[in-house]
């Protein structure tokens, strides 16, 4: 299986610190997500990738990663089966999740051609501090494809799918449709929709910035 096998029992300080491969376009993320936990280089060497997942918070840096690299997670579940799914989908609502009790995450694939992609990411807090109260990836597939990831701001992963880069107005409509934000210290629903809407357009311009400067149609 071609891509790169992140055992759930990685810490944030392994994975920060990872080298690139040839070809790995989205390569920086895997450090720019890791950062989005602010703490001390104590939580850094003992956070893990999974433990993050598991707890399943909006503002999850991890399910983030995950779900914008379309990572597949593997299961084992407590009956003694194997079931991989969507990262996207592992995530089910504020610190729920599909694990059932005696159920283990196990690892996080995430394949090649997601690796191959080119990233923007942009996170947003309320304080310098704080948590993210809105974290946005946009990821540009060698082939065109565009998929937004919003989460933070949201109460599990929303994504959105488009065969080549948007126009501005259909991303900006699209982000104001979501549904699923809410409110906390951390941030209000209609902030979060807000902000959302001013990241989402500043990734897809960089994408088209960047397509357009490599000659590449966008």
């Amino acid at each position: 299986m071609s891509g790169l096998e992140i055992a759930a029992t990685c810490t944030l300080a392994e994975l920060s610190r990872l080298p690139a491969a040839p070809g790995w376009a989205a390569h920086p993320l895997l450090f720019q997500c890791c950062t989005a936990l602010y703490g001390s280089f104590k939580i850094w060497n003992v956070a893990t990738v999974g433990g993050n997942l598991c707890a399943s918070l909006p503002a999850g840096p991890m399910t983030t990663l995950a779900a914008a690299l379309e990572a597949e997670v593997l299961i084992w579940r407590a009956d003694g089966s194997d079931e991989r799914m969507p990262a996207a989908a592992f995530v089910t609502g504020n610190t729920t999740n599909v694990l059932g009790t005696g159920d283990v995450l196990r690892s996080i694939h995430v394949p090649a051609s997601s690796l191959a992609s080119r990233t923007v990411y942009r996170k947003i807090a309320l304080s310098p501090l704080g948590r993210s109260g809105a974290v946005l990836v946009g990821r540009l597939d060698p082939a065109g494809g565009f998929v937004l990831t919003v989460t933070a701001g949201t109460v599990r992963p929303v994504q959105l799918r488009y065969p080549s880069l948007p126009a501005a107005s259909a991303l900006a409509r699209d982000i104001a449709a979501i549904d699923y934000w809410f409110t906390d210290a951390h941030g209000a629903a209609d902030w979060r929709r807000a902000v959302s809407g001013v990241l989402g357009e500043e990734i897809r311009a960089e994408l088209e910035g960047a397509a357009l400067e490599n000659g590449e149609h966008p």
